[in-house]
């Protein structure tokens, strides 16, 4: 098993689609084990994002991500990069597949719906900025506390 991060932005927050969204990410067998909602500061999202610092988009980034609240997760799954990747599709709707969370929901490149980690050792970067490790649910096929 490996794990990524999801974020639900303040777009998907505020269209009330965090169930929709959750939903498919379940029908595409994932386990959560870690979610929350919050709201970013914008030295918080700065710090989250300081890897795009020198890019042109990085303020609208913060902007648009301390716009409201959001939803971050933690994702298990064989392969739980590449396929939360697939699963949500391109960064613009335009030219993501069909069937892909970001098709299915985003209005635009920037209001995209969802963050997914880029690579596996960004995955775990970012999961650790936003949980703790007693904060992530270890998941078993049975119930081992008997």
């Amino acid at each position: 098993m490996s794990r990524t991060l999801a974020i639900l932005k303040p777009d998907c927050v505020r269209r009330n689609l965090i169930g929709d969204v959750v939903a498919r990410i379940q029908k595409a067998n994932f386990k959560i084990v870690g979610m929350k909602m919050i709201r970013l500061s914008k030295e918080t999202a700065g710090e989250f994002y300081a890897v795009h610092r020198e890019r042109p988009f990085y303020n609208d980034l913060v902007h648009f991500m301390t716009s409201g609240a959001c939803v971050p997760m933690v994702l298990e799954k064989e392969n739980a990069f590449e396929e939360f990747r697939r699963l949500i599709g391109a960064t613009d709707p335009k030219e993501a597949q069909a069937g892909t969370i970001r098709r299915d929901f985003a209005e635009s490149k920037q209001e995209n719906i969802v963050h997914g980690s880029d690579s596996p050792d960004n995955a775990g970067r970012e999961i650790s900025f936003f949980f703790s490790e007693r904060e992530l649910v270890e998941l078993y096929s049975e119930d081992v506390r008997k």
